[in-house]
């Protein structure tokens, strides 16, 4: 790992650790210095894109550390039984919600780097009572789980934070079972805008810098193998650069 890429990788992270801290002492967690939202942007992400049933009936903990630009459980599919991974599952919302959807028969797996997200995280999936759940520690380019493992892997403004979307993506085949599908909501840039472009719209840790343009994702996922892939813009998050869905398929085995 380059120097670079680990001074990357410890900026978020700090960013991450400050508003779980926040949250854990009964702050806002969202739109304050650490967040995705803290963009002129701001109203695209975060809790304010959960419905409010979903929002009523989860932890409030969960809800205020919400940094994400989607709801990639709204779009996962998710079906009774089946394992489903959240790369960056931060306080929680998104692999607590996976829980409800896959049932007792199912396993939502959670992954962070950051100690203080996960210790929040614990905390609101013991609230949640959601007994399903398996919190993992590690990184999203290097996922802590066996080749052929989960049916769907989502994921919430989080792989444009990677400085190795490569090895993500790479990861994220890696793991899927044949025929399994990928759900992510990510920030997504126009095709029209350089690496440039995009870092002049905002910053990486605010999700905005490190953005894949849609060709870019496009080329990535079918690189490691995966089909039907399809990048939808919902929301726009600053000129050029949106809120996304992610799609995508692992080939059924033969």
């Amino acid at each position: 790992m380059t120097e670079t890429t680990t001074d990357m990788r410890e900026e978020v992270r700090r960013r991450y650790a400050e508003t779980a801290r926040s949250v854990t002492a009964g702050g806002s967690g969202c739109c304050g210095p650490s967040s995705c939202c803290d963009e002129p942007s701001g109203t695209g992400f975060g809790e304010a894109l959960y419905s409010a049933e979903q929002r009523g009936d989860l932890p409030e903990a969960a809800m205020l550390a919400s940094l994400g630009c989607g709801n990639p459980t709204a779009v996962a599919e998710l079906r009774e039984g089946e394992t489903v991974l959240d790369l960056g599952s931060g306080g929680g919302i998104d692999v607590i919600l996976s829980a409800r959807r896959v049932g007792p028969e199912g396993i939502a797996y959670g992954l962070d780097m950051t100690d203080e997200m996960l210790a929040l995280a614990r905390r609101n999936v013991a609230e949640a009572g959601a007994r399903n759940v398996h919190l993992l520690k590690g990184y999203i380019e290097a996922i802590p789980l066996p080749a052929e493992s989960v049916d769907v892997v989502i994921s919430n403004c989080v792989i444009n934070l990677s400085s190795d979307k490569a090895a993500v993506i790479s990861e994220i085949a890696r793991v899927l079972k044949p025929g399994g599908r990928v759900g992510i909501s990510d920030v997504v840039a126009e095709d029209r805008l350089s690496r440039a472009d995009r870092a002049e719209r905002g910053s990486l840790v605010g999700c905005i810098a490190g953005a894949l343009s849609r060709a870019e994702y496009v080329a990535g996922l079918e690189a490691a193998g995966l089909e039907q892939v399809e990048v939808t813009f919902t929301h726009e998050v600053a000129d050029g650069m949106h809120g996304a869905i992610v799609g995508a398929r692992k080939a059924p085995a033969p």
